[in-house]
């Protein structure tokens, strides 16, 4: 075990807690107090903590997700149950909940983009939460305004599953899928906002009041 703990970094108390609450099966005893770890333990124990530390999921959804990787489920269904375990980027809407409009634009949006989202999607209500968020301080996003930045999306999107061809392991797809999703928002964000500060400088920098040039 200790050695499992120096190549996945994770502390051995933390590796204990993870095989008591089964999600590390246990290795294979060749002492009673020694076992013998595999590749398939080291793998599975840094899913297991990207999911937690990275993801901040609970053990319950972190054994959702051991659970269904474990089936023999295609890559749209692992990619599934994954990305509806994780944390939404906001807190959703409650359903039903329509007082302002929020969820009829998201649904128009997703209609208007022909995208494929499951009515169980937690995303439809973490993006009607957002959308309400901006118009109670006057930014009235409606669908026909989140169109160009939902096509810019879907051009991220496809670069995301373009890193999965050729990847057919089910832990493997998993934890691709919490490196796009959980790793990459935080520099996705960060680019955005350089991006905003070049085109800033592009089209203000030397004008009255703006920074020099």
């Amino acid at each position: 075990m200790s050695e499992l703990s120096r190549r996945s970094g994770v502390p051995v108390p933390t590796i204990k807690f993870y095989l008591r609450e089964g999600l590390l099966r246990p290795g294979r005893a060749t002492a009673s107090n020694q076992a013998e770890y595999e590749e398939e333990h080291l793998r599975r124990l840094r899913l297991v903590r990207a999911l937690i530390t990275l993801g901040g999921l609970s053990v319950a959804a972190t054994r959702e997700i051991l659970e269904a990787v474990g089936e023999p489920l295609g890559r749209y269904e692992t990619l599934g149950v994954t990305h509806y375990a994780l944390r939404s980027p906001v807190a959703a809407v409650p359903e039903g909940d329509d007082t302002d409009g929020s969820a009829a634009e998201v649904e128009r949006l997703v209609e208007r983009m022909g995208w494929t989202v499951t009515e169980q999607s937690p995303l439809r209500g973490a993006l009607a939460a957002g959308l309400r968020a901006l118009r109670e301080v006057g930014a009235d996003y409606g669908a026909e305004e989140l169109v160009p930045y939902a096509e810019l999306a879907a051009a991220t999107a496809r670069l995301d599953l373009d890193q999965l061809a050729g990847i057919e392991d089910r832990i493997d797809i998993a934890e691709r899928a919490l490196v796009l999703t959980v790793l990459m928002e935080p520099v996705l964000a960060t680019l955005r906002r350089m991006a905003q500060e070049n085109e800033a400088a592009l089209r203000y920098a030397g004008q009255d009041g703006g920074a020099g040039g």
